[in-house]
């Protein structure tokens, strides 16, 4: 029969009670900051690593990555931010971002979308696309003075395309981001443009498809580490789980491609 010392117990108990206070001591309050495209892969890829970490996250995806980039400029706290990869880059050359913590995480498209259930219309080529355009009773995307990327660069599109001067009356521009699919659902607004991520996981609207191949525009999701963090080995440790391959599936599911 094997007996232990009442002492050895209580070196055992003790060196337990160390380890448990260690990983408590170490588990750090990650803030991240990013546009509302990656939200649902995200809610998916969080609870993981905290899982696998032991670290938690506190995010926030209500907005632009536009928005986003402002905010970090403007010195707002924040650990990790998941902006465009021209953003990450700026920020880094601002100072405002940790010099060669950019990590590259995954892409997604721009697609058209309409009401849940109304017929889609042919975007398979950019006449097609163009001739859709020019049929169409309205179009809506979200307000580019707030900073959206698929506004911007549709605006671009239509000027390319020759047809921005008769889109104008056509187009309404969503002062509410919270519009820019509820409206489509509704009715009041016939063809909408967001990131492909969004559109799938959005009620009451169908994806007609992505822009047509030589038009197609991908926004490259990076993150980066803020300079400000008090917690970087935690926000390395996210970026790395959220970009590795296994995570790949992920972001594919949700709509996304590999970077």
């Amino acid at each position: 029969m094997i007996t232990t010392s009442p002492a050895a117990v209580a070196a055992a108990i003790s060196s337990v009670l160390f380890i448990a206070s260690t990983n408590v001591a170490t588990a750090a309050q990650i803030k991240v900051l990013s546009g509302s495209a990656i939200a649902t892969a995200m809610a998916v890829l969080i609870p993981q690593f905290e899982k696998s970490s032991g670290h938690k996250v506190a995010s926030d995806f209500d907005g632009a990555i536009g928005a986003m980039t402002d905010r970090v400029q403007k010195g707002e706290a924040a650990d990790v931010v998941i902006v465009s990869g021209l953003q990450i880059e700026m920020l880094e050359k601002q100072g405002k971002v940790v010099s060669g913590s950019r990590t590259d995480i995954a892409r997604v498209g721009v697609g058209l979308f309409v009401r849940k259930g109304a017929p889609k219309p042919d975007i398979g080529s950019v006449d097609a696309f163009k001739r859709t355009m020019l049929a169409a009773k309205s179009i809506g995307w979200n307000d580019p003075a707030a900073g959206a990327p698929v506004s911007i660069y549709m605006i671009g599109v239509l000027e390319r395309l020759g047809i921005a001067d008769v889109m104008k009356s056509k187009t309404v521009a969503f002062k509410q981001r919270s519009e820019r699919f509820e409206a489509v659902a509704r009715g009041d607004v016939e063809i909408g443009f967001n990131q492909i991520s969004e559109i799938i996981a959005a009620q009451g609207v169908d994806l007609v498809g992505p822009l047509p191949a030589p038009i197609q525009n991908y926004t490259l999701f990076a993150g980066g580490i803020v300079a400000t963090s008090k917690d970087q080995d935690a926000a390395k440790a996210l970026i790395r789980f959220i970009s590795s391959p296994v995570a790949q599936e992920t972001w594919k599911s949700k709509g996304f491609d590999a970077p």
